[in-house]
């Protein structure tokens, strides 16, 4: 049976975006420490200036080692997962669900790191902190409404299976 049209999928669809959206994000945004500066465009140095001094977001200026860290697991596994993520969301994959309760888990305790620590800042204004969980919050957001579907979707199709004989038992006939 062939899968159902993304466009009737209205879940996978919001993933769908948001994946498509999230690379653009990286490439253009997070990942930027990652890029030589000889292939740095200009746009992306003016758009890092314009963030920072919107945001004052110590990340991108004084980050913490924990944080580059980060940016090299978000390169190293974020995109890769989203590169992954969307035909598989297109085609629905069946092994959406397990990628994605990673993926969630994974993302929502980095960004509750993030948010955590900005909060604890001292050098920074509280409106400024609060216009700063404007754009984390959302992503914590996501990452646990996409954990608590992926479990809820796995759950769904193990409920229906039989489970496979633990290790140590003999099969009888």
């Amino acid at each position: 049976m062939p899968a159902k049209s993304i466009l009737t999928r209205k879940v996978d669809l919001v993933y769908l975006i948001f994946f498509m959206v999230h690379l653009v994000v990286m490439f253009n945004v997070d990942l930027y420490p990652l890029y030589p500066e000889w292939l740095r465009p200009k746009y992306m140095t003016d758009l890092r200036h314009w963030y920072v001094a919107t945001y004052a977001d110590q990340f991108f200026v004084s980050p913490p080692a924990w944080f580059n860290t980060y940016i090299w697991l978000e390169f190293l596994y974020h995109v890769p997962l989203c590169v992954w993520s969307i035909p598989a969301l297109l085609k629905a994959d069946p092994r959406v669900p397990v990628q994605l309760l990673v993926y969630s888990v994974f993302t929502g305790v980095t960004t509750l790191t993030c948010i955590a620590d900005f909060f604890a800042w001292t050098t920074v204004a509280s409106q400024t902190k609060t216009q700063l969980a404007g754009l984390y919050v959302p992503y914590l957001a996501v990452s646990v409404f996409m954990g608590l579907d992926m479990v809820a979707r796995l759950n769904a199709k193990l409920a229906g299976s039989t489970p496979p004989p633990t290790v140590g038992t003999k099969k009888t006939r």
